[in-house]
């Protein structure tokens, strides 16, 4: 039944505009802690990207590339091989309908608003690890000690230090930041936090705030503008270690790089226009030279002879070395943006740290418990029994009602309505708001009686029929009238009343 395209089209549009409302359902409500915060927040991520996906798929159909869409539009239209035939398209879609419902008599309509609705309870499952604490704090621990054991960090800085300095790559030396280590370290910085600005903040648009940082970024670098990437190419002209085939910033002496064998030491010097000829020892000496000394003031000696590759491979390492740098720089550039726009988790972040490093163990122990008891406490604030001996009913909040509201109200006082199945009414006022409500208007529908004022407190089914008998007799509904209910029809197949007909027949204009 809803397998055909125009009602797939149909149940796309109508699902797209129940997420948008509620979307602003959601939102209408003001989260009382970060925590549902974060839960509405990642509620309204998560209708927003079915949404997108749901409008992907309306706009493939729209776009209708193998036309089945227009097929479909003329067969409903009883467009076919053999010309326009309406009346044989209508019934054969009757007939199939006629045929689903024979095979599920017992299908049933389902509301579909009861489905969205418990999207609004919906919980979302949010990754946080425990130093994080549900997004109030970062945890960098990684980052600090693949910091501190690197040679662009400092072994002696302490975390709380490093909180401060992380975002400041400009103050980093720019050789240390040509390195693979540097490149490594900066890319899983930026990595981790993007992730955790995704988590805590899932409404937020990335993807435009890079595009912005991009196009700025490309201005000041063709403007030599950067902030530590000043005069880049006239600092340092060699070719860096990571543009070789071997990583020489990982080998301090030549004894080390002897180990790494001929054959790639000759593949590695071969690269960079140099002789591949001599010993280990000698090979290794010859590529060790390139660590600290640009192509372009080693000794002609070292090239092969009659070859000018060095000059190619030194002008193609400069390109490339400066692709790398303005890799490394754009990378900086956003994950100083994200930064900014962390600063207050950053703070507090450093705070709490500083303020472990002045408890004992036993005191962060005690607030570690402190907290998990205070989360338990609130995520089980619903699930606990509530004290309700007097049976009181709950009000908006989920409490019982004051006792003296419900003494006003006369909320003790039952009331049954046979007519509704014997179901009980509480309440004088509940009892009168229930004659326009849908149970008692089925209730008088099974009975064959229009549920009009008249039968206003009226319970008992014998009274109602009663009551009805009576109006029914009063409007003379029950007596046989011929000259206004017996039906005549003349030649032409007007139907006409027994009083009408004989009035034009006696006339003869029949």
């Amino acid at each position: 039944m809803s397998s055909t395209l125009l009602e797939v089209t149909r149940s796309a549009h109508e699902e797209v505009e129940r997420l948008e409302r509620l979307i602003v359902k959601d939102l209408q409500n003001e989260p009382t802690s970060n925590k549902d915060r974060l839960f509405q927040s990642h509620r309204v991520r998560n209708m927003i990207d079915t949404i997108i996906s749901t409008t992907d798929k309306l706009v493939e159909i729209y776009e209708d590339k193998d036309n089945a869409r227009k097929d479909e539009i003329a067969a409903l239209g009883g467009q076919t091989a053999a010309g326009t035939n309406v009346f044989s398209a209508f019934y054969d879609r009757l007939k199939e309908i006629r045929e689903y419902h024979r095979r599920h008599p017992a299908a049933r309509v389902v509301d579909a608003n009861e489905e969205f609705e418990g999207l609004l309870k919906e919980e979302p499952q949010i990754e946080f690890s425990g130093e994080e604490a549900m997004g109030r704090y970062l945890d960098l621990h990684e980052l600090f000690n693949q910091f501190i054991n690197s040679k662009f960090g400092d072994p002696s800085t302490e975390y709380s230090t490093y909180l401060d300095v992380f975002s400041q790559p400009q103050k980093i030396p720019h050789k240390l930041k040509l390195t693979r280590q540097y490149k490594e370290y900066m890319e899983n910085l930026l990595e981790y936090l993007i992730y955790f600005f995704q988590r805590t903040e899932p409404l937020q648009d990335l993807d435009r705030i890079f595009s912005k940082i991009e196009t700025e970024f490309e201005d000041q670098w063709a403007n030599n503008a950067i902030e530590g990437w000043e005069n880049m190419g006239q600092e340092n002209g060699h070719v860096p270690a990571q543009h070789t085939v071997i990583d020489l910033d990982y080998y301090s002496t030549v004894e080390e790089l002897v180990e790494v064998g001929p054959e790639k030491l000759k593949e590695a010097l071969a690269a960079l226009g140099l002789k591949t000829g001599g010993t280990v020892q000698q090979r290794a000496e010859r590529l060790f030279l390139t660590k600290n000394t640009p192509l372009e003031k080693l000794d002609k000696k070292h090239f092969a002879k009659g070859s000018r590759v060095f000059q190619q491979n030194g002008t193609a390492a400069a390109l490339q070395q400066d692709e790398n740098s303005k890799e490394i720089a754009l990378m900086e550039a956003k994950m100083q943006k994200l930064c900014d726009l962390l600063d207050e988790t950053i703070a507090r972040t450093r705070d709490n740290i500083v303020k472990k490093q002045a408890l004992t163990y036993e005191e962060i122990e005690a607030e570690r418990e402190e907290e998990e008891t205070q989360a338990d406490t609130e995520s089980d604030e619903d699930d606990q029994q509530i004290y309700n001996p007097l049976k009181l009913p709950m009000g908006w909040d989920g409490k019982p009602i004051p006792y003296w509201l419900y003494k006003l109200h006369g909320l003790g006082q039952e009331f049954k309505c046979e007519i509704c199945g014997n179901y009980s009414y509480w309440g004088r006022r509940a009892f009168e708001r229930h004659f326009k409500e849908w149970r008692h208007q089925h209730g008088m529908r099974c009975l064959g009686i229009p549920n009009t004022k008249n039968f206003n407190e009226i319970t008992s089914i014998e009274e109602a029929k009663d009551l009805w008998k009576k109006i029914q007799e009063r409007q003379g509904v029950n007596k046989w009238r011929p000259d206004l209910e017996e039906e005549y029809e003349d030649k032409e197949g007007n139907i006409y009343n027994k009083k009408t007909y004989t009035d034009l027949q006696r006339q003869g204009l029949i």
